[in-house]
């Protein structure tokens, strides 16, 4: 028997037989880079939740966890209702999400067009990046002191810290986004009759712009990791203050409460960031989610 018949009987992929009508493999859910419905999508999410609740559930009502160490699902939503009641984490919560669209729409207001400039002119690369690449490796929580200084301990100074935590790493990875513009598009342009501009307006930014609204949305998390790391020094108010203040008295309840709430508010976050994704750019490849 020859190799070509063995293929044939083990209905081998490599197998031709030129009278068969051809016909198209039916795409797997498991194909990498392959999209799936998005009714799956949702089940999925509520499922990775579902699994994380009843494992949770099942150590701690059980007595597997002492409740000081990890409380109970029920105690942490009982400990969530005595802030909102008694304490007014609800101004909590909105000092926090007030920081933060302060210092990361200022830091996305610069970082965006200065990383598209690096990324698209060569010159502005070689003269901000190394300064920015250098910066980005000092930790934003060192300049805390020098914040408190320059700008006492209001809200100035918890802007600020958001502010150099997201600016100089977004705008680097902007500018990588805008340099993986493929050359061939403005190529195209040019030989169409394209100016500079129009080329920069037309064609650059709106390939570079999809990736950018991405990486906000990536950005955004740092924000919210910074917002925290800012109100445990020297506030009065916020998520990070409140947490803070039941570590101290040992109230693992209300910590944990504090820390789901920032976890509920950044999905609330990148849904708006993937809602703003779908709506600006319905041209962007991109595999279904």
């Amino acid at each position: 028997m020859t190799s070509d018949e063995v293929q044939a009987l083990a209905g081998a992929p490599g197998t031709t037989d030129p009278g068969a009508p051809a016909r198209a493999r039916r795409p797997r859910r498991m194909d990498l880079m392959t999209a799936i419905p998005r009714t799956w999508t949702l089940s999925l999410g509520v499922a990775g939740f579902a699994t994380v609740l009843a494992v949770w559930s099942v150590v701690t009502y059980t007595g597997w966890v002492e409740p000081f160490f990890l409380p109970s699902p029920s105690d942490v939503g009982r400990a969530f209702y005595t802030l909102v009641v008694d304490f007014g984490f609800l101004q909590d919560i909105g000092a926090s999400a007030f920081r933060i669209l302060v210092g990361f729409a200022l830091a996305a207001v610069l970082a965006v067009p200065i990383g598209i400039a690096m990324g698209s002119l060569r010159v502005v690369q070689a003269f901000l990046e190394p300064l920015i690449a250098a910066a980005r490796y000092m930790p934003a929580t060192a300049f805390i002191s020098l914040l408190i200084i320059w700008m006492g301990i209001g809200e100035a100074e918890k802007a600020g810290l958001i502010f150099i935590g997201v600016f100089f790493p977004l705008c680097l990875i902007v500018a990588d986004a805008a340099s993986a513009t493929p050359k061939d598009y403005l190529s195209a342009s040019y030989t169409l009759g394209a100016s500079r501009k129009r080329a920069f307006f037309h064609v650059l930014l709106p390939a570079t712009m999809p990736q950018v609204v991405d990486l906000l949305r990536i950005a955004s998390g740092w924000a919210w990791t910074y917002v925290v790391v800012a109100e445990l020094v020297a506030a009065q108010s916020g998520i990070g203050y409140v947490i803070l203040s039941a570590g101290r008295f040992l109230r693992t309840d209300q910590v944990i409460a504090g820390v789901l709430t920032i976890g509920v508010l950044g999905l609330i976050t990148d849904l708006f960031f993937r809602t703003l994704y779908a709506r600006l750019f319905p041209y962007a490849e991109r595999i279904a989610r």
